[in-house]
């Protein structure tokens, strides 16, 4: 039982945080001060007591981690900063102002921030990465605390959180859902059924207590209870009132996101017991014990393969994740059950502590390897191409993050064959290419794609890889380099009258081409374009100076937002400081159109019209076009 002293200043705090969200949103004029009202008496017991953080050093190994999931509450967040005297009252007060580090969602330009947050129903994913690191790998005993909104528990992503968590028996993460009630437009799925929360909490294996959450002594216990439980994830479901502590907002229907009036904020203020100046001192973490160390670095002996065999990228890319992992003791994998055919298998037969199966739960790989990467573990997590899709606001949140995360997608494009149209991945590279700060790799050959493995370890940002299915020839040697942001001219000559770019397994096609048309005296420059984005500018530039503005650009890929779009892209100054002034642009677009179904690879390629046979039949006919100056 906790001391009429220590309940008295949780009291104090709680009212200071509520009466600081009130404050802040008072003066940007939005923002959600009711939903950051109901949770202040859990952060309030969660920062005087439980949470061990150095809040000077916030990358800390030792540290425990704090993800706010209820993303839209910020200004308890940033209230909860102020009373750890980390930000001034001044800054509390610029939320949601242009060029202010307290944004309307918090983002980790703020230091103690790990991931944002916002878009709801992730950051208990994340938070799972984050304990997966502290359990398997830093093998630390800090606790990841997530505090839920209830009506993000609607999200599927939750529960594929939940059953991660409980598989792994992650008894470092605790979560708390703040059972409000009302969500944006009204009441939640559920309500004030704290037992709902309760029983599927328990179905997925968690330890779960139910308590009042503005109950100070019922908060204690609950977070003394979770800290001592040794075999499971813990959560703690708060049945909570929406605004509490002014009588006039306190669970009405119509006040999320919305400002209150001054007059009403007075009269709140007054009703907390007036402005509060409290300052707490967080404790910190004990340092002696560090992390675990995983392994001695080994000197990088990437794959190589010789000339003129053939491998699938795919395999390529699990043996070059093996010899990372083996250079690189911070790699980790993940994968979601596909591991034998992404070929991440290879790197977990050998490192299995370093790998996370995450079953098919796309979202929550996604969501792992943002969390582990709080920790600066370099994780690649790989699943066939089209699935990716799935965890694509995963993906665009990890941006917002400023995460560095690998992803990996195989049995990417119509070169599948027999499985057909749900499992080809035709909308990736537009997707990706997309994504903010990201890089897009496409590679033809296993040199290549080693290669292009090696330098995916250190780039920062979402970095996609597209493997493919198939075998396909091994063309360069594995002395050759693939800078990203590179290109190469595999065929050129003086006197070219035409460019095809393809990458991946349309540079294969675009090589048959080649062969094809220099029997009839038609000579051709062939790029292969695998560094999607950034893009090779300059070789381009080149290429249709060379060859009157004629290009022919082909894809295993939708039209839209591929390959034949990077390229465009590149000539409307768009991702280059200059502009082409060369002949005037003649480009055909060879991509697939038209709903696919099974069938031979080969037959697929012939049908879609992206084949060596496609490609001289859109040659002869661009080569008789006049050329335009």
């Amino acid at each position: 039982m906790a001391t009429q002293t220590h309940l008295e200043q949780w009291h104090n705090l709680a009212q200071q945080l509520r009466i600081d969200s009130i404050r802040a949103t008072l003066e940007a004029g939005s923002g959600h001060s009711t939903s950051s009202m109901s949770a202040a008496d859990l952060a309030a017991v969660l920062m005087d007591k439980y949470l061990h953080y150095d809040f000077e050093n916030p990358k800390q190994p030792q540290n425990d981690r704090f993800v706010l999931s209820k993303g839209h509450a910020a200004p308890l967040l940033y209230a909860m900063y102020k009373a750890a005297g980390i930000i001034s009252d001044e800054e509390l007060l610029s939320l949601r102002k242009f060029g202010s580090r307290l944004q309307g969602h918090p983002v980790p330009i703020l230091p103690w921030v790990d991931v944002a947050t916002g878009s709801l129903g992730q950051g208990i994913g994340q938070g799972v990465g984050m304990a997966l690191a502290g359990k398997y790998l830093d093998k630390l005993p800090y606790k990841v605390w997530v505090l839920m909104g209830d009506s993000e528990t609607a999200e599927g992503s939750v529960w594929e959180a939940f059953h991660t968590a409980a598989y792994y028996n992650l008894n470092n993460l605790i979560g708390m859902i703040d059972v409000n009630r009302l969500g944006q437009r009204g009441q939640t799925e559920l309500g004030w059924n704290t037992y709902a929360y309760v029983e599927r909490a328990r179905g997925f294996g968690w330890h779960a207590i139910a308590i009042d959450g503005h109950d100070l002594n019922a908060i204690d216990r609950a977070f003394g209870e979770a800290v001592t439980i040794s075999d499971r994830p813990t959560v703690i479901v708060a049945q909570t009132i929406k605004g509490k502590g002014s009588e006039e907002i306190e669970n009405m229907n119509g006040w999320h996101g919305k400002a209150m009036k001054r007059d009403q904020a007075e009269r709140a203020i007054e009703e907390l017991g007036g402005n509060h100046n409290i300052t707490i001192r967080v404790k910190k973490p004990d340092i002696q014990a560090q992390p675990a160390l995983l392994g001695l670095a080994q000197p990088l002996q990437l794959p190589s393969y010789e000339e003129g065999k053939s491998i699938s990228t795919r395999k390529a890319y699990g043996e070059a994740l093996r010899a990372l992992g083996a250079a690189h003791p911070d790699v980790v994998a993940l994968d979601a059950e596909v591991s034998n055919s992404t070929y991440a298998e290879d790197f977990a037969k050998v490192y299995p502590d370093r790998y996370f199966e995450m079953f098919i739960a796309e979202q929550q790989m996604v969501a792992s390897a943002v969390g582990l990467q709080v920790r600066n573990y370099k994780p690649f997590a790989s699943t066939f191409a089209a699935f990716l899709s799935r965890a694509y606001d995963f993906v665009r949140m990890a941006a917002i993050s400023r995460a560095d995360i690998k992803l990996v997608g195989s049995h990417a494009g119509i070169s599948i064959g027999e499985d057909g149209p749900s499992q080809m991945a035709l909308e990736d590279l537009a997707s990706f290419r997309a994504v903010w700060n990201s890089t897009v790799l496409y590679p033809c050959d296993g040199n290549q794609t080693a290669k292009l493995m090696e330098q995916m370890y250190d780039r920062e940002g979402i970095v996609y890889l597209r493997t493919t299915r198939m075998n396909t020839p091994v063309i360069y040697s594995a002395d050759e380099s693939f800078p990203i942001g590179g290109s190469k001219v595999v065929r050129s000559s003086d006197q070219d009258q035409i460019t095809i770019v393809g990458a991946g397994v349309t540079l294969h096609e675009a090589l048959k081409a080649y062969d094809r048309l220099k029997t009839e005296s038609i000579t051709a420059r062939v790029i292969d374009l695998y560094s999607v984005k950034p893009i090779d500018t300059e070789t381009l530039y080149q290429a249709a100076q060379d060859t009157d503005g004629k290009l022919i650009v082909v894809e295993d890929h939708w039209v839209e937002g591929g390959l034949s779009a990077a390229v465009s892209q590149a000539f409307v100054g768009i991702e280059t400081p200059s502009f082409y002034n060369g002949p005037k642009l003649q480009v055909i677009q060879l991509a697939v159109r038209d709903m696919p179904s099974s069938g031979q690879p080969e037959e697929l390629l012939h049908a879609a019209k992206i084949d060596a046979d496609a490609i001289v039949t859109a040659a002869k006919s661009i080569i008789k076009q006049p050329v335009i100056r």
